[in-house]
């Protein structure tokens, strides 16, 4: 995983469970996780996940404040131990950091060294990866070209905006080359015109890269634009509220795209979802007005 080294062992081969589609992706199997405190309660975060995302998707997670969505992508990119089930990566058994994920956080200040150029902020996981310093140094600048930051390559994290730092992230995260793209909540932190143009970078990057994305995001409005499925939690403890198609035209903008009347259908029903939630229904209760 971009950032973190992962060890040797964090994946090892599936054979307990019949091998899936090979074009999945991402495989959630029957997670569960519970956290066991000594001397306070015990709090169960994620009740039972089933999902799959196949290779070159884009999907988007929603759910209430408290879901479990960050406790959901912890969990997917080996942070957390499962309670029960498991995530496969590309047919492999995810038991820790695995080498073919890289994760962008929200907190991107945190994320990136201030000593550090932008250019070494992205070239560091290609150095724990163990490639050759011009081996970095090429993929690190063709990263930056790919999120637009070339001319600043030389620059510290401090002297860029909230916006471009989180541009060196995203950057950080490509050069990595993963076959599978976290993203979680990235763009909370930033003003809304920058948050429109950096959902644009996503979904740029995402086609011209071919890399399978899971995008956590409590936008609703950002979810229905961004993904071609949203996947909807309960309130804790978290199951699937409804696994929601987005038939909305591969080719975007935030005029015509957001002007859409299916856009508007889409963000009312996963609003209507999450209102559910909220109130503790599960996903087999109606919808109010005997809607579907």
């Amino acid at each position: 995983m971009s950032i973190l080294k992962a060890p040797l062992t964090s994946l090892r081969p599936e054979r307990e469970t019949p091998a899936r589609d090979d074009a999945v992706a991402l495989d959630l199997r029957g997670v569960q996780k519970t956290y066991d405190t000594p001397g306070r309660p015990q709090v169960e975060a994620i009740r039972r996940l089933d999902f799959s995302i196949r290779k070159g998707e884009l999907v988007c997670v929603v759910g209430p404040s408290g879901a479990g969505k960050t406790t959901l992508l912890r969990s997917i990119a080996g942070l957390l131990e499962l309670t029960s089930g498991e995530v496969v990566l590309d047919g492999a058994t995810v038991t820790g950091p695995p080498q073919g994920m890289a994760v962008v956080f929200q907190e991107y200040g945190r994320s990136l060294f201030p000593w550090m150029t932008v250019r070494q902020n992205v070239e560091l996981p290609l150095k724990e990866k163990g490639l050759g310093k011009v081996e970095r140094r090429a993929k690190a600048l063709t990263a930056l070209e790919e999120v637009g930051l070339t001319e600043a390559a030389d620059q510290h994290p401090w002297q860029l905006s909230g916006g471009m730092q989180q541009r060196v992230a995203i950057a950080r995260a490509i050069a990595y080359e993963p076959t599978v793209l976290l993203m979680d909540e990235p763009f909370a932190a930033v003003d809304a015109q920058t948050r429109a143009e950096l959902e644009d970078l996503v979904r740029s990057l995402w086609k011209r890269l071919g890399v399978t994305v899971l995008f956590v995001t409590h936008d609703i409005d950002e979810a229905v634009y961004l993904g071609e499925r949203v996947i909807v939690l309960s309130n804790r403890p978290t199951v699937l509220m409804e696994d929601v198609r987005v038939d909305l035209p591969a080719k975007r903008d935030q005029l015509t795209t957001r002007s859409d009347a299916r856009f508007g259908e889409l963000r009312g029903h996963v609003y209507a979802l999450i209102q559910r939630a909220k109130r503790g229904d599960r996903p087999d209760a109606p919808l109010p007005g005997g809607g579907a």
